[in-house]
This record gives structure tokens, sequence and C-alpha cells, in this order.
């Protein structure tokens, strides 16, 4: 069966889960604003949960209408055919979103969908009492400009949380925008990566994700593993296939420094909880003394910003040594994701790229200086 899905997305990063679900091969992928639909079945949907490294969630939409009322808003929830859903012992989890509409009120709307949702398996299947002491079915609806979309969360936890993170440093980058940054730099599997500045190391791990074929759920699971509903025995297989595709012995010249003896240390432990142990070479070095032999790289770094205005100086300092560093090194590319807009100058020239992407609720452009490449 086929089924129609929504592929939550920040800012900025629509455009590549539309190219990654095309890679997955499936199909009507259309991008909109903050999010990516899409059609496929449900072990489709498992498979995203477990191979987009760029989305925060997957949702199944489970209908979508006009909703001008409360009244509306019941009769979209009621057509749902939920019986089909739910064995009736769930915890039903109702979570709303409210924007641009006259129905403004997250807490009305979940009560009302909750309401909904009860009367139509009290209709369909003759039950007056739903105790609720299963798993969480977490239901969110989504308002907007007076559509509303009834979707069901498949992830759990957004999928940034990949598994192999427990410890955050100062500027902790979300996975989802580090898988980002690593697919928009020049950087290909092949080439020397090094990030300068790689604090707890998040960067350096989605690049060797991405070159060891690594899917980037593998390690967590999802809420629709407990649905009534799941495909399991299919998704076993499934998950199966895409460890048995991990390459680790690929993991090459990918490595890391930072001055910070701590961030390394988490870094080397978020590594061993990736499966990643000893395979990314990392120092404690103060980025004025990095030199490194390898030509034709790319730098890729999340330095700090400077949102503190005791912070500024210290923080434009820095990018004026990573300008020096691309100096250092002609033939290396250097890629920094910032909020500053006076990088460019503190960095000593004009970047070749930029792309506005937004870093939690920071806006933030990723610059890239390109180098000149050695034969």
């Amino acid at each position: 069966m086929t089924y129609s899905w929504i592929a939550a997305s920040a800012f900025g990063l629509e455009g590549a889960i539309a190219g990654e679900l095309r890679r997955l091969g499936l199909s009507d992928v259309k991008a909109e604003n903050g999010s990516v639909r899409f059609s496929g079945s449900l072990l489709d949907g498992y498979r995203c949960n477990l191979s987009l490294r760029f989305s925060d969630r997957v949702y199944l939409l489970l209908a979508e209408g006009a909703c001008q009322s409360f009244e509306d808003l019941f009769q979209l929830v009621s057509s749902v055919p939920w019986e089909n859903y739910t064995s009736g012992l769930e915890f039903f989890h109702l979570s709303a979103q409210c924007a641009r509409s006259r129905l403004m009120s997250p807490r009305d709307c979940q009560s009302v969908s909750k309401k909904a949702i009860l009367e139509r398996l009290r209709a369909r299947t003759g039950r007056r009492l739903f105790p609720e002491t299963g798993a969480e079915f977490p239901v969110h609806v989504a308002v907007h400009s007076d559509t509303v979309r009834i979707l069901l969360d498949t992830s759990g936890s957004s999928l940034s949380r990949r598994g192999y993170r427990t410890w955050n440093g100062e500027a902790p980058l979300r996975e989802t925008l580090a898988a980002a940054l690593v697919e928009f730099s020049p950087w290909r599997p092949g080439q020397p990566l090094c990030d300068p500045c790689c604090g707890t190391g998040t960067l350096l791990i989605e690049a060797a994700l991405r070159q060891a074929h690594m899917a980037p759920g593998l390690r967590r699971t999802f809420s629709m593993e407990s649905f009534s509903f799941f495909p399991r025995a299919e998704a076993a297989a499934l998950k199966a296939d895409l460890e048995g595709a991990c390459l680790p012995d690929r993991i090459t010249g990918i490595f890391g420094s930072d001055r910070d003896p701590e961030a390394i240390d988490l870094a080397n432990r978020h590594l061993l909880q990736a499966g990643l142990k000893g395979r990314i070479p990392l120092r404690v070095l103060p980025l004025q003394d990095l030199t490194v032999p390898e030509t034709n790289g790319v730098f890729l770094c999340n330095p700090p910003y400077g949102e503190r205005l005791g912070d500024q100086a210290s923080c434009r300092d820095l990018y004026r040594d990573l300008g020096l560093l691309h100096h250092r090194h002609p033939s290396w590319s250097l890629c920094a994701i910032s909020s500053d807009p006076s990088f460019e100058k503190a960095f000593g020239r004009r970047a070749d790229k930029k792309r506005r992407l937004y870093n939690g609720r920071l806006e933030c452009q990723l610059y890239t200086f390109m180098g000149q490449r050695l034969r």
C-alpha cells in the first residue's frame, strides 16, 4: 500500500532532502517550505528514518484539509480510519502547532483532535474504554493558514539524535545540520577533510558515516517500530541489509584538531559510540600551529560565532587565524559557518560562495573559500 509522507526540514535544507529521497527511489517528491512530500510504503518510511541525513523527522500524512473552526477540525480528524492504525491500547500523545490561522490554540486543537480519535474508535470498534497503557502513539496536528495536516510521527525523537552523541561541547552542532555542511562543502569522499575546530567531532563523524555508506539511524530506535501495523519482519531484513552495506574500512583522510583537551576527549567518546573508534585521528592543537602535509583537501568547521558582545573580539581573531590557515594551504578549500556578518572581513577575503542556513533559530552563512587545486 502506498502512503503519503512528510519529511520535516530546517529552512534551507528542503532541496537536499528532496535529493536524498529521489536517490532512495521514492516517488512524488515535492519540496515545500519546511518540509518535503513524497509517496511510499510503510517500509519506505522506515528506510527514510534509517537513512535520511538532513531531515528532522518523518511523518505519515493521515489527512489534510481546510479548517476554519474546531468543528471542521473534528470532522477532519474523524475522517481518519484510526481503527486501522491502532490496537486500542496505545497512549495517544497529541501535539499541535498553529500559525496564521483562526485556530490559534494548540491546547484546544489537541483536545478536539483526541476527542475525535476516541469517538471514531468507539463507533468503529464498539469498545467504550481505551486504557492507553501501551506504547506511545504520537499524533501531530499542524495548522497553517487555515490548512490542517494530521500527522503520525514515525520517528519519535528528532532524527538529529543519531545515538552516538551523549555529551555536548560549548557550541553543539545538530547532526542534521552537520551532515548538510558536509554535503554543501566541496569535499567528496576520497579527499582529505580536516576540522581545525572540531569540538566534540560531529562534523567529522557525519563525513565518516557518509564515506562508509553507514545509514545514520542504524544505532537508534523509532516510534513506528512499536506501531501495531509496523511490518517487523520486512523492516528487520531492511536494517540488516543496510548494516551489511557499511564499509568502515573506506574511512580515510578524515581528521581533526582542537585547542581544548576536554573537547577532544568528548569527540573520542562519540567516535567510540558511533562505531568509529580509531578511524579518525584527533589531536589537541591550537589553530595557529596547524599545518597538514596533504594537498587538495577541505577544511570544514563550525567556529564560535561571538554572540555575546565580550566574545566578538576573540572570535574575530579566530576568523583571522582561519584565513591564515587557508593561506598556508593554498590547494585546500575552507568552509565555515557563522552568524557574524563581519566574518569575511576578519578572514581577510570575500568568500567564493555563500549559502544561508539556520543553526537552530540563528541565521547563518556557510562561507566557502576555494583552494587552487594541485595536479
